[in-house]
């Protein structure tokens, strides 16, 4: 499946270079996933939605499972999704591939604790309830973390919960951490003052991707073409107008301004080109999952890549 995967990859990059010289972009309409505080919010802010020469219809979602889901079901062409739960959807062959990349400071994607928490650092986890989307980013360093600290998956109870029960679930003590990501990291430091017992510097690579489907590659690619590069040049302007930015995003996805602030500049993020380090990273994610059974076997991921996107300067 995976060898017929990668020549139907190869097909799709030069169907889509056909497709999109004849694409009519004013009678297109892109239908974006999103997840609180990702895509849109940083396209407002840096005014990159306006003259857009096709039309975007938005859904918001908690994380990237339900996002995924949707893209897998077809109710949607794209989204932004962390390395970690792309895995998934790769594994059940979705009909979704990674078009473009960023890199981020690894630090909030973070196991964090109550104020009073005894917990500190991956060792001290052993034996306790860790509340994590499963599959997610936060899924994925507390796996991480337990493997550094010599831990195995089973010396931990998971409680798969979203982020919202999940932080419910830590502030009434029937979980003993949250595995999560930001902004949810800085809120819950900035308006709980829940403790760091983890963070992801030196367990993650900080890669997340802008992911589409199949379809709308084949059938959207100049749209989907113009819309990372607005993305890459909203991304330049936010890390050049952190403050305003950071007032913005607080605004647009309502938490408060300081912990917008806190999740957006210690993230330090930027637009990565597709390259073979890229793959191997995303490699060594399902190499992770696969060797603690949260997926049922190793893949290689290398096809299901597209690298017909361009990021230019």
């Amino acid at each position: 499946m995976r060898i017929i995967g990668f020549i139907a990859a190869a097909l799709l990059a030069g169907l889509a270079a056909t497709g999109a010289q004849a694409e009519d972009l004013s009678k297109v309409t892109l239908r974006m996933a999103d997840q609180k505080g990702g895509s849109r919010a940083l396209l407002e802010a840096a005014g990159e939605l306006k003259d857009v020469p096709y039309k975007i219809e938005w859904s918001e979602f908690p994380a990237a499972a339900p996002l995924l889901e949707a893209l897998n079901a077809g109710a949607a062409d794209g989204g932004p999704v962390g390395d970690a739960p792309l895995v998934f959807a790769l594994a059940a062959q979705a009909p979704v591939r990674p078009i473009a990349v960023n890199r981020s400071d690894p630090f909030g994607t973070a196991i964090l604790g109550r104020p009073d928490s005894p917990l500190d650092g991956a060792a001290s986890l052993k034996g306790k309830r860790i509340g994590t989307n499963k599959g997610s980013i936060g899924h994925f360093i507390a796996l991480a973390a337990l493997a550094d600290a010599g831990l195995k998956p089973t010396d931990v109870t998971f409680a798969f919960l979203p982020p919202v029960d999940a932080k419910t679930a830590l502030a009434s003590g029937s979980i003993d951490a949250w595995a999560t990501w930001e902004p949810y990291t800085a809120l819950a430091q900035v308006a709980d003052h829940d403790k760091v017992i983890v963070n992801g510097r030196g367990l993650w690579s900080g890669l997340s991707y802008q992911v589409a489907t199949v379809e709308a590659i084949r059938t959207k690619h100049a749209a989907l073409q113009d819309y990372v590069e607005r993305l890459r040049r909203a991304q330049r302007w936010a890390n050049e107008h952190v403050d305003l930015y950071a007032a913005s995003l607080a605004q647009i996805v309502g938490i408060p301004p300081e912990a917008a602030k806190l999740a957006f500049e210690r993230r330090h993020t930027e637009w990565i080109a597709i390259d073979d380090s890229v793959v191997a990273a995303e490699q060594h994610v399902v190499d992770t999952y696969a060797a603690a059974r949260v997926i049922p076997t190793r893949f290689e991921v290398a096809p299901d890549f597209d690298r017909s996107f361009s990021l230019t300067e």
